[in-house]
């Protein structure tokens, strides 16, 4: 049942109650995470926030400050966190608008495990090893540009290539971001570039997980790229690499890491990814599409929204770029990016003429 005519108290009830139904078949997100990694202390419960901002929310999303956005939460997204929360959207949202047969069941948190059994406890260099490749000691920037349709057009006929003659958008966008921030950077000491692209397992497996399968189900692709022929080098050529890297985490692949004795293999793999994370001369890019995580479709009882945000900052997180749908119909078809960088290739790239004739640095949400 939809009521858009609900006063902010009545709202707030309806969230605390549904939040509560949530929490009872799906009670790993009222627990707590690990190191930055393992779901632990499952009766801690979750804290629940109100935000009031002295402003209007036409005025904002008018021209959407991004630095903001962190005021309204419990503390600073993407840092390293001795204790963070876990945070989750559609069952909430199916359960307060009255839906509570949609979105995530409690099948989905032990679905994985018999494809991939947990490993308990994971030892602490195991731990270790990802708080490296997630977080850094370093000052950076972030920030919203915001691609149309013409502009993502434009860029995928010249990332087709004979070894890819139909890339997609996010392809499209992820080679020409990296190929900029590679411009970019040329005044570092730097030699090489690596892009570390998410790869979702749950469409890999046998037998296929849901899409609300919990946990870590993701590998990363990883390709590597010479600073000294980043000038010349085709977008198409970015692509292909790309495409091979992820061709690479396939159906055959996962086999191998079934079973009790994957874990080893899985860290091996994960301690490769250090390796070229980590090397002093090389800067690591984290890429992520989320334009299938459906936060524009999360309705709470009140229609969906108009737009969602991610954060204003990325904290101590590395580099790391995020695609997601903007939502707000006045953007047909169009793509946001949530690029992180080391603050000094940022202040390059978001002045960059060549770059911003296809990006919109934070354009107003509403036109």
């Amino acid at each position: 049942m939809r009521n858009t005519h609900l006063k902010g108290t009545q709202i707030s009830t309806q969230l605390k109650e549904s939040l509560s139904k949530t929490l009872d078949p799906l009670y790993p997100f009222a627990a707590r995470v690990r190191e930055n990694l393992i779901i632990n202390d499952y009766d801690e419960g979750v804290p629940y926030i109100e935000t009031r901002v002295n402003t209007h929310l036409f005025e904002f999303l008018q021209n959407p400050p991004m630095e903001l956005l962190d005021q309204c939460l419990p503390y600073a997204p993407f840092s390293y966190q001795p204790n963070p929360d876990q945070w989750f959207s559609q069952k909430w949202a199916a359960n307060s608008r009255g839906a509570c047969h949609e979105a995530v069941t409690s099948k989905n948190l032990s679905e994985a495990s018999i494809i991939f059994p947990p490993q308990n406890p994971s030892p602490n260099h195991h731990l270790s090893v990802m708080e490296k490749i997630w977080f850094r000691e370093a000052k950076s920037k972030t920030r919203r540009f915001v691609f149309d349709a013409k502009a993502i057009a434009s860029l995928r006929s010249e990332c087709k290539g004979e070894r890819v003659p139909n890339p997609t958008r996010i392809e499209a966008l992820s080679a020409f971001i990296l190929k900029s921030a590679m411009l970019a950077s040329r005044s570092t000491a730097n030699s090489r570039f690596v892009l570390h692209q998410a790869v979702n397992l749950r469409r890999l497996t046998e037998p296929r997980l849901s899409t609300y399968t919990v946990g870590n189900l993701f590998l990363f692709a990883s390709a590597a790229y010479n600073m000294e022929h980043a000038a010349e080098m085709g977008l198409h050529e970015l692509v292909a690499r790309m495409k091979q890297a992820v061709g690479s985490i396939n159906r055959e692949y996962l086999k191998t890491l079934h079973g009790d004795e994957s874990f080893p293999k899985v860290f091996e793999y994960i301690k490769q990814i250090e390796e070229v994370s980590t090397h002093k001369n090389l800067n690591a890019i984290i890429s992520s599409s989320w334009l299938e995580f459906g936060f524009n479709e999360v309705d709470f009882g009140w229609g969906n929204p108009i737009w969602s945000g991610i954060s204003g900052e990325f904290g101590s997180f590395r580099n790391v770029t995020i695609f997601k749908e903007i939502g707000s119909a006045d953007y047909d078809n169009a793509v946001e990016a949530w690029v992180t960088l080391d603050e000094k290739i940022m202040s390059v790239l978001e002045h960059d003429p060549q770059f911003l004739a296809f990006a919109s640095p934070n354009p107003s949400i509403i036109i």
